[in-house]
């Protein structure tokens, strides 16, 4: 999940065609596309096969920590804590951050060959093995956390995840289990223009179901089977309906940018980010944050972060931003890193 940092407010959102307009801002030209791809996998201590704090002599804070010291990766601060890793401007290597169960992500840098997403796994994997050995601590690439109750699973100090944790059971079933003991695979692509967009969504969509059934590794659950081939899969049929599942408006006619706009206006939100704190807007709808009747923000309007924030808390099978995001297999060993990305 993406990780906000405090910069120079955005432009004010003045209607909805701004909105559109944002999303519009993504197409390019054939000759400009790139492949991105995101993984997580759980951490976890290799003598007792136990879960990872975030703080501790061997936990996740020591191993960004290391990071930093050994591999030049420079920290990003929600107050005195680290809670992602970016390169310098303009390195390649993407940027490392922390989903709620402290599954460990690596959001690549856009590349343009699978080659290249070849190099940046195995530069990943090197780093974070190396940094890892000397801690004690071992990664595992699976769907669905296969040893650890929820209740053993550690929880990660960022405020978002706070947010999303008080109101994740209010929707459905699964939310927790979904935020700290599931984990992804992600392949992100380009679309030249709206049509091409329309076409690449509806045929990822389609596809998502055999994705995640080439890529199911979630067998497990507290130490036994469970029955699932993915329970990762599993999990989000019952986590929260308004902003999970397949788009059947995908397929309509008339489907564009506006459709998809509308489609998220609708979506409740989770937050908004102000002044370095996350304010808690669970429930309300962005459609009411643009006629500035917010109620945590009574008056204000949105600006275009606010809408790239809300667009990364929408959780459909495949995601559109300023990309098209393909969010259907479970994680998995290294290998299958760089196969789903070849696949797709």
């Amino acid at each position: 999940m993406s990780t906000r940092e405090e910069g120079a407010q955005s432009p004010l959102v003045h209607s909805r065609d701004d909105l559109v307009a944002w999303l519009a801002a993504g197409c390019k030209p054939r000759s400009a596309w790139r492949i991105g791809t995101e993984h997580e996998k759980f951490v976890f201590h290799t003598g007792s096969l136990t879960p990872v704090p975030y703080e501790g002599a061997r936990s996740i804070r020591a191993l960004m920590q290391a990071l930093i010291d050994r591999f030049d990766w420079l920290p990003v601060m929600e107050g005195d804590r680290i809670i992602a890793l970016k390169r310098a401007e303009g390195r390649p290597g993407g940027t490392i951050s922390l989903e709620p169960g402290g599954q460990f992500e690596l959001s690549g840098h856009p590349v343009p060959t699978l080659h290249d997403t070849l190099d940046e796994t195995q530069d990943h994997f090197y780093e974070i093995l190396n940094v890892g050995e000397s801690l004690g601590i071992g990664f595992l690439g699976l769907g669905f956390s296969p040893k650890w109750t929820l209740a053993e699973t550690p929880r990660m100090p960022k405020d978002r995840y706070a947010i999303m944790t008080r109101y994740m059971p209010t929707v459905g079933r699964y939310g927790l289990d979904m935020m700290y003991r599931t984990a992804t695979i992600q392949v992100n692509l380009d679309f030249s223009d709206e049509a091409d967009m329309v076409k690449k969504l509806r045929v990822s969509l389609a596809l998502q179901p055999i994705a995640s059934a080439l890529f199911a590794a979630s067998p497990f659950t507290e130490g036994r089977l469970n029955g699932f081939k993915s329970l990762r899969s599993e999990v989000w049929r019952d986590t929260d309906p308004a902003r999970t599942g397949m788009l059947p408006f995908a397929f309509e006619p008339g489907m564009g940018f506006e459709r998809y706009v509308d489609y998220a206006l609708k979506v409740p939100m989770y937050f908004v980010y102000r002044s370095g704190r996350y304010i808690d807007a669970s429930g309300a709808s962005f459609e009411d944050f643009l006629d500035g009747r917010l109620a945590a923000l009574p008056g204000e309007r949105p600006t275009l972060d606010d809408w790239s924030d809300h667009l990364t808390t929408l959780f459909p099978e495949v995601r559109l931003k300023r990309f098209l995001e393909m969010r259907g297999a479970d994680g998995g060993p290294w290998q299958r890193i760089c196969a789903l990305s070849a696949f797709w």
